[in-house]
């Protein structure tokens, strides 16, 4: 698999959704590409759900940018779906190791994260 070189970076200095907001609206698809190919590279290691959470990308960037989470609580029908909103609630530095012992958990997890309001 080829791996498609991120070229602005914005995802390092995004750890939260607040961290979101600061950039103005033409880079959120830079986030989502970012967010997509960190995704692809995390799944292909580790495992998980991919189809899932590449379709709800974009969605997600768009209700962290518009609301105000943890206060507006996100669900996911699916908890599969919670990957992106995983990497833009302050956990992208450590998303290599979704799955893992003592990784961050393939599904919200509400001990993980205030971001996450069930498990």
């Amino acid at each position: 698999m080829k791996t498609i070189q991120r070229i602005e970076m914005l995802l390092e200095e995004i750890n939260s959704p607040q961290d979101l907001k600061k950039l103005p609206q033409e880079k959120l698809q830079s986030v989502a590409d970012e967010i997509r190919q960190l995704i692809l590279d995390t799944v292909s290691k580790n495992g998980g759900h991919l189809a899932s959470s590449l379709g709800v990308i974009e969605l997600t960037v768009v209700l962290h940018y518009l609301f105000n989470a943890p206060e507006d609580y996100i669900f996911w029908d699916v908890g599969h779906q919670s990957y992106a909103h995983k990497i833009l609630t302050g956990r992208g530095k450590n998303f290599s190791t979704l799955r893992q012992l003592s990784g961050i958990s393939g599904f919200p997890n509400k001990y993980e994260s205030t971001y996450d309001p069930v498990t």
